[in-house]
């Protein structure tokens, strides 16, 4: 098959909507060629005065009516332009990303005071370890709403749902240990969240719950609030954060305890919800967790740019008009 190429000054016939419109050029010379009606009355016989009569002929054919006539063609000739609507392609324009709702519920008992985790080379508590991680986790959620809510004795929205996750970073920052009270309420929690997220797009609700307690404070059962969750869907994703509850010293157990988390509880929610539930005894742990969220709840890349068409028919219809108006004043004006 042989491909033809468009000659290099014929380019601007590819900015053209209507092209086959220029067809329409020639018209007025095909006009010439139209059978004249002929008349019927006798022509008019004037023996006097001939010589007046032959030298207004004359006149007629001077240089204002071919002036005249010169400007009704270029006004023919933008008036096809124009209705072959000329385009430009505008600026590119990319499609909004749509993400996912999502409420950050993190955990800032009195327990997240622990200093049982490895930041680095450095044993810190693991409210910072959290902060760590989840900071990362938010630079890497770009087209995603999301809002933060802290909880301990009572549940507090730090953050409502936005897309500045700078300023979800920020309040993230800035929270620390004991300012929600120093025990856990994780139904309370459960149920903000879902207030917050009830009037999002269905299938996109999704909350990521971060604790490292059992629940002994609030309102709401966690199970309850669970069922709340399931019922206005909202996905629920539990994360049981922290050591095994020994004694460490200098970040490192000298002394075996119990688990204090109730995972079996965060199983239930999160199956319940259909999300999932995970346990995380580090922070290299606590990264892979989230790095599977980011697999679960993947941001929807944005589609492909755009440039927009931009009608440019006015400036040659402005064009015509006025040389169609200047055609028809010039007669009157050689006269």
């Amino acid at each position: 098959m042989i491909a033809m190429t468009v000659p290099t000054w014929l380019s601007w016939v590819d900015s053209l909507a209507w092209p086959w419109m220029l067809w329409a050029l020639p018209l007025p010379i095909l006009m010439r060629w139209w059978p004249s009606r002929p008349g019927e009355g006798a022509a008019l016989r004037v023996p006097y005065a001939a010589d007046q009569l032959q030298s207004l002929g004359a006149a007629s054919g001077g240089a204002g009516p071919r002036l005249g006539r010169a400007l009704l063609w270029l006004a023919w000739a933008c008036l096809c332009v124009a209705a072959a609507r000329p385009q430009q392609l505008g600026e590119a324009v990319t499609p909004p990303q749509q993400g996912r709702q999502m409420m950050l519920a993190v955990d800032v008992s009195g327990s997240m005071s622990e200093a049982d985790m490895m930041l680095g080379n450095q044993v810190v508590e693991r409210l910072t370890a959290a902060k760590a991680v989840l900071a990362d986790f938010l630079d890497r959620r770009v087209g995603d709403r999301v809002g933060l809510l802290i909880f301990g004795e009572r549940a507090y929205t730090l953050t409502p749902l936005t897309a500045d996750l700078t300023s979800v970073r920020d309040q993230l920052r800035d929270s620390v240990v004991g300012l929600a009270g120093r025990e856990t309420a994780i139904g309370d929690a459960i149920a903000l969240a879902v207030k917050r997220l009830r009037e999002q797009p269905e299938g996109q609700r999704v909350l990521i719950l971060l604790t490292d307690g059992v629940s002994n404070a609030g309102v709401l059962e966690p199970l309850r609030a669970a069922e709340l969750a399931q019922a206005e869907g909202v996905r629920v994703y539990t994360v049981a954060f922290g050591g095994d509850g020994g004694i460490s010293l200098f970040g490192v157990q000298i002394a075996p305890g119990e688990d204090p988390v109730d995972e079996a509880t965060l199983n239930k929610i999160a199956e319940l919800t259909g999300g999932r539930s995970f346990r995380a005894r580090n922070t290299d742990e606590l990264a892979g967790i989230y790095a599977e969220l980011e697999r679960l709840e993947p941001v929807k890349s944005a589609g492909p740019a755009v440039r927009p068409r931009i009608e440019r028919y006015a400036p040659p219809l402005a064009l015509a008009l006025l040389l169609a108006g200047l055609a028809w004043l010039l007669p009157r004006r050689w006269t």
